[in-house]
């Protein structure tokens, strides 16, 4: 029997087979769509330590040499590349009206000319973007109560006027020491703290003018002291009210 080579009927043609080209463009599409996703992702970066770190425990890597910084931005495309791409349509920036130091030196020129006497319980600190007028001890209120004194009114009137002119919010907050309250119409150290607060609140709106929209009340009670109020010092300066003009930022 004579062996002839298997010749095949079909015909082949040259080149790949042309499901191969809508393979080719399915993969484009899926890496284009990898891409994007990419593109859009952001990286948190504590979680990212956290993971870097439980993938060196896991895998017992161990450096004394720092081969990598973790990444410097939120977003893992460049910073530069997507600001023009996308610019933002409003920013808000922080523009101060008013002028912070000169309005902490007309407070300190305030209290030290009428209130010599009390002024190492009465401070005016001057900070970024807010002034902090701090009542502390008795110089306010008196123990356990949320009536302003007699002594202090013509301060929180100057106070206000001050106030008045300026721009921006006005925060009260009231602090106490952490000695139990056992006695009278406040049961604990925060109710008292509140009243404390609104009481100063109610009066720079009523006595002074100020738009009632401007103001906030809080009440912290004990929880957040400024100094120890394991001596007698410390909670006196603990026992304070505090009068904040915090300068909000305008939109351009």
């Amino acid at each position: 029997m004579s062996e002839e080579p298997f010749q095949s009927s079909e015909e082949v043609t040259e080149g790949a087979p042309l499901w191969v080209v809508t393979f080719g463009d399915l993969m484009s599409l899926l890496l284009c769509f990898f891409v994007l996703l990419l593109s859009f992702s952001e990286t948190d970066r504590n979680k990212y330590k956290e993971v870097a770190g439980s993938l060196e425990r896991a895998f017992g890597i161990q450096r004394k040499v720092k081969t990598f910084d973790s990444p410097k931005g939120m977003k893992i495309i460049a910073r530069d590349f997507d600001q023009d791409i996308f610019p933002p349509k409003e920013r808000l920036e922080f523009v101060v009206t008013q002028d912070e130091k000169q309005i902490g030196e007309e407070l300190i020129k305030e209290i030290r000319t009428g209130f010599e006497n009390m002024k190492e319980l009465i401070q005016v600190n001057v900070g970024k973007k807010q002034i902090t007028i701090r009542l502390m001890g008795e110089t306010a209120f008196d123990s356990g109560k949320a009536e302003i004194k007699d002594q202090m009114i013509p301060l929180l009137e100057k106070i206000g006027s001050v106030l008045k002119d300026s721009e921006g919010d006005i925060i009260v907050a009231g602090h106490t020491d952490n000695v139990p309250i056992k006695s009278g119409p406040y049961k604990t150290n925060m109710e008292l703290s509140s009243a404390r607060s609104t009481k100063v609140a109610l009066f720079l709106i009523h006595r002074s003018s100020i738009d009632p929209r401007r103001i906030a009340t809080m009440g912290f009670g004990e929880y957040r002291p400024i100094e120890s109020n394991n001596t007698p010092k410390g909670r006196e300066k603990n026992r304070r009210v505090e009068i904040i003009l915090t300068f909000l930022p305008s939109r351009k």
